[in-house]
């Protein structure tokens, strides 16, 4: 089968630093799906892959986490699809990526595929959309339907695909949003996703928030996190807040937010995977969800750079672009 990966972790502007490869057809054991991918997105775990997994000629690494395709074949466990169903996911860490004609993925992490959307638009959802709702629900708990008084959440870092999911999901469960976006297009990008305010995250944050005079954050996102976010979110926060973070800071100083009792919370899509939780299967019931919510058109994809064929040169391409920092949304391929 046809697929893209690595041999040697090289800079993204080397042309050997993602290759086409030609490699064996995979047969499903246990929970396992045999999908047919038909389209992938990328994400910075992607980059963030490449860069700490190791590969050689005898053994590429083969990337990718989105994917949208249709079921080929099931191992002897699987009891939720049945070859011909047409589903999205976004992965797993420790196991070969999407970036290849047919991939292996456990069913218990694998929704069914949105039935408005095309392939390209359905493999931009799960992993950022994942991260999203278990982030909100899971682990913040925020409330999921409209409460009496609706809560405040902030989401720095709102053009982001993650933040992108987060702004949608928060919207349509009736909390008050304030993303942040530093250029005019990022920020009209975040009010389209559902934002009622827009803050300048390339500026000082306090005197923003506080500004809008709507109160103290209850709930708060960070995707991009430093000292200087840190101080700023001590002050903003209400008391008994919840914070949220998913990138890797440098050690940050918890005690700024003990006088508040505010409660700190990571959140990382692959947990249940690479664990193998009890609770593992809740990954398909929230794609479900999130199928249900596309569909009835109460969230959207985010799908934003079609760059054509799932091939090395492209998947450079992309990988490039995310590097650079400033994409807006979803890079999608599709077909080999």
């Amino acid at each position: 089968m046809k697929a893209v990966g690595y041999t040697e972790q090289l800079p993204i502007d080397n042309d050997q630093a993602l290759i086409d490869l030609e490699l064996p057809k995979p047969t499903p054991t246990g929970h396992d799906l045999l999908v047919r991918v038909q389209a992938v997105s990328v994400n910075p775990r992607d980059i963030k892959s490449r860069q700490v997994f190791s590969a050689s000629a005898e053994e590429p690494r083969v990337l990718g986490y989105d994917a949208a395709g249709v079921v080929d074949a099931v191992g002897p466990e699987v009891t939720l699809f049945q070859p011909g169903d047409e589903v999205f996911y976004a992965g797993e860490l420790q196991r070969s990526g999407s970036n290849a004609e047919w991939q292996l993925v456990d069913e218990r992490i694998v929704g069914r595929k949105p039935r408005n959307l095309d392939p390209a638009a359905a493999a931009s959802v799960p992993l950022v959309m994942l991260t999203a709702f278990e982030m909100l629900f899971d682990r913040l708990g925020m409330p999921q339907s409209a409460p009496a008084n609706p809560p405040i959440l902030l989401v720095l870092g709102g053009a982001g695909g993650v933040p992108s999911a987060a702004i949608q999901l928060a919207r349509q469960a009736g909390a008050t949003v304030i993303a942040s976006a530093s250029r005019p297009e990022s920020a009209q990008w975040v009010r389209d996703m559902g934002a009622h305010h827009v803050i300048d995250h390339s500026k000082p944050l306090v005197s923003q928030i506080l500004n809008l005079d709507i109160g103290l954050v209850d709930f708060a996102f960070s995707t991009h996190t430093n000292a200087e976010v840190w101080a700023a979110l001590a002050e903003v926060m209400a008391p008994q807040g919840r914070l949220g973070i998913i990138d890797d800071p440098e050690p940050l100083d918890l005690r700024v937010f003990k006088a508040k009792s505010i409660s700190i919370h990571w959140e990382s899509m692959f947990t249940r995977s690479m664990f193998q939780t009890a609770d593992m299967q809740r990954q398909h019931d929230i794609l479900n969800r999130i199928a249900e919510l596309l569909d009835e058109g109460t969230i959207r994809a985010m799908d934003r750079a079609h760059l054509g064929q799932i091939n090395a040169a492209n998947l450079r391409k992309a990988h490039g672009m995310i590097e650079g920092g400033h994409t807006i949304g979803k890079i999608v391929l599709e077909g080999f």
